[in-house]
């Protein structure tokens, strides 16, 4: 009788609507809350670590302010992006399946190769942020288990490389998964996380100011005299880079859509994930990046839970670093797996005929589910993780590579296809009023992204001058 069922599975015709959606795929399973949760795992990630810092170099008026700006532009931009997941009709044109796809559909190839050059260098990138971000917080672990030891003022060194090998090791694992909509628990798990260690730093920066008994900052931030007016300028302009970076998800949000079930319409459902995800995302990123602000002053640390942060209590510091590396695997498959699917499926469009790239073997891990293993998925994504664990090892600058990061993607992909796409789509009138407005918000982010870049690299040029290879002791 077994048997038979599924003899009778394998004989379905294609459009059956219990196992296939109206393109012929899959059915998807995705909802509100799965898109929110990836959301969540690639937007509050290790950059909310950062925001303090980014707070000190503008103050108590720019930082929140920059913040709640960067919020506002992310959303609006974002709901543009939702609606150019289906051409034409929202509830029954073509499908858009990535970013690249969306590209194509409403500007054309040329603008497409762009993005897809731009999204994926970015992707990467992040991987390797995360990657150092990872280290870092394995670091913080084995540093305060030494000055229990030795005392809280033991210096205490620990080289990351072993951290980052050992995360690499993880995520050549986890690259196993397929695609991103298998991904579901990971990122309900590392969206957890993320809530957990930031709910850790939030009230060990409100203990913290209790201690001082004084709310520690300025109104502009680190002054001039501590640091030089060239210094103020370009670490301004690295803060902005680093905000941006905390609220970079856009590359990935038409891969996020593309998990979520029909009917209700995919759209409909990506823009209530989106205000969710953003709302809950400001809301920690303000308390935070302020609390941190107001328990450290002009003294803010790149990373609040790590170098030069909070020490005691060491073991709820210990529980927090731990949940942050959790994180960081989810979100580090999140960012990755829209790379991953497209080179997979230009590797199959280009050799089809390749046993070596397109026949999967069945391995039974679970009884009843067999594991689709491919050579080709095993080859390359390994090879993709050695990569980044590489060049991690050998460009550890935390803030910096955050701060280019965020830069290098925010314009291109979190506004200027998204405001492009939508202009398209919908034929807005050119010199009309919402075109002037949109391209306004284009221009002003674009010279944003370039001043923030220019700090980044700036600050880059700075570590270098003391660099070392391979010697990454944080």
């Amino acid at each position: 009788m077994v048997v038979k069922n599924v003899q009778d599975l394998d004989v379905l015709p294609r459009n059956s609507s219990d196992l296939f959606d109206d393109d012929g795929r899959p059915k998807r399973t995705g909802t509100v809350w799965t898109a929110s949760a990836h959301i969540i795992t690639a937007v509050i990630g290790s950059g909310v670590l950062s925001l303090a810092w980014a707070v000190a170099q503008i103050g108590w008026v720019g930082g929140p302010v920059t913040m709640l700006l960067f919020s506002l532009v992310t959303y609006y931009t974002s709901i543009l992006l939702c609606s150019c997941y289906r051409s034409g009709d929202s509830v029954t044109g073509k499908r858009n399946y990535t970013y690249m796809d969306a590209i194509q559909s409403n500007l054309g190839g040329m603008k497409m190769k762009i993005c897809g050059i731009v999204q994926y260098l970015n992707l990467f990138g992040t991987a390797i942020g995360y990657t150092i971000a990872s280290a870092i917080s394995m670091i913080a672990i084995q540093r305060t288990s030494c000055q229990q030891t030795n005392g809280e003022d033991a210096p205490c060194p620990v080289n990351g490389n072993p951290y980052m090998i050992a995360f690499g090791i993880s995520q050549i694992i986890f690259s196993q998964i397929p695609d991103i909509d298998q991904l579901w628990w990971l990122s309900i798990v590392a969206t957890v996380m993320s809530f957990g260690y930031s709910t850790i730093g939030l009230g060990l920066g409100i203990s913290k100011v209790v201690e001082n008994k004084e709310v520690k900052g300025t109104l502009t931030g680190v002054s001039i005299g501590t640091v030089t007016p060239e210094q103020k300028v370009w670490r301004t302009f690295q803060s902005l880079g680093n905000i941006a970076f905390a609220y970079s998800y856009s590359m990935i949000l038409i891969e996020i859509q593309d998990t979520v079930k029909s009917p209700p319409s995919e759209e409909n459902t990506m823009k209530k994930a989106t205000l969710i995800s953003v709302a809950v995302t400001t809301l920690f990123y303000m308390l935070c990046g302020c609390v941190g602000y107001a328990a450290f002053g002009d003294s803010a640390p790149g990373n609040l839970l790590a170098t030069g942060g909070f020490r005691n209590p060491f073991w709820l510091l210990d529980i927090a670093n731990i949940a942050i590396v959790v994180h960081l695997v989810g979100a580090y498959q999140v960012y990755c797996q829209p790379l991953f699917s497209f080179v997979e499926k230009e590797a199959s469009r280009r050799y089809p005929e390749s046993s070596f790239i397109t026949n999967e073997i069945k391995i039974q891990l679970i009884p009843g589910k067999p594991f689709n293993l491919n050579l080709f998925r095993l080859v390359w994504r390994t090879i993709f993780v050695m990569t980044t664990t590489l060049i991690a090892m050998l460009m550890p600058f935390f803030n910096d590579v955050l701060g280019l990061l965020g830069a290098v993607g925010f314009w291109p992909l979190t506004v200027y296809f998204p405001v492009e796409m939508y202009i398209a789509q919908k034929n807005v009138q050119r010199w009309g009023t919402r075109w002037v407005c949109l391209k306004v918000l284009s221009l002003a982010c674009l010279v944003v992204s370039v001043a923030a870049a220019a700090g980044s690299v700036v600050g880059i040029v700075s570590d270098l001058k003391v660099y070392k290879p391979f010697h990454t002791d944080f």
